[in-house]
């Protein structure tokens, strides 16, 4: 998906392109570090 932008970017220098391009990354990084809170689920074993 980032393939896309980062050609647009490349090409045209468009710097909306690259500032998409970057916010698809920031979204893959946040689904990629994303930890369920087990706190909640300790209240509820007691």
């Amino acid at each position: 998906m980032i393939d896309v932008p980062w050609k647009i970017f490349s090409q045209t220098g468009n710097i909306e392109a690259y500032l998409w391009m970057k916010e698809i990354e920031g979204e893959i990084e946040k689904d990629d570090t994303y930890e369920p809170d087990d706190t909640i689920l300790e209240d509820t074993r007691s």
